[in-house]
């Protein structure tokens, strides 16, 4: 079996709010939101992100090489908890991790708002 990187994320808290996202959606019988935010991480600087996903490996410190780092994360973890995950901004502009439920696309991948340092 290959190692897998998983960073500063923890699967058992993820699928705790995976969980509670889905009660949210279960619970009037219909589906109002196409995604639910599960975590913020409230910066959309570079170096902020890295430090808190635990990031480390990421040489080249732009906004590009990050948002590659962030989608090879999301992808992982997606197969790992058989959900749909991406990272996107908030409405804040921070740093979000969100469960697509209609594999939603996320907007970070479309927009240079994460600001280098």
């Amino acid at each position: 079996m290959e190692d897998v990187k998983i960073y500063g994320l923890c699967l058992e808290r993820l699928r705790h709010q995976i969980a509670n996202a889905k009660k949210k959606v279960n619970s009037d019988g219909s589906l109002v939101q196409d995604r639910f935010l599960l975590e913020s991480y409230n910066t959309a600087e570079i170096d902020d992100i890295i430090d808190i996903l635990e990031l480390y490996d990421v040489v080249d410190k732009t906004v590009r090489h990050v948002k590659e780092k962030l989608e090879e994360l999301a992808y992982t973890v997606s197969l790992l908890l058989s959900e749909t995950i991406a990272f996107d901004l908030t409405d804040n502009a921070h740093l979000g991790l969100y469960l697509l439920v209609h594999n939603e696309s996320p907007r970070i991948l479309e927009q240079e708002t994460v600001t280098v340092r």
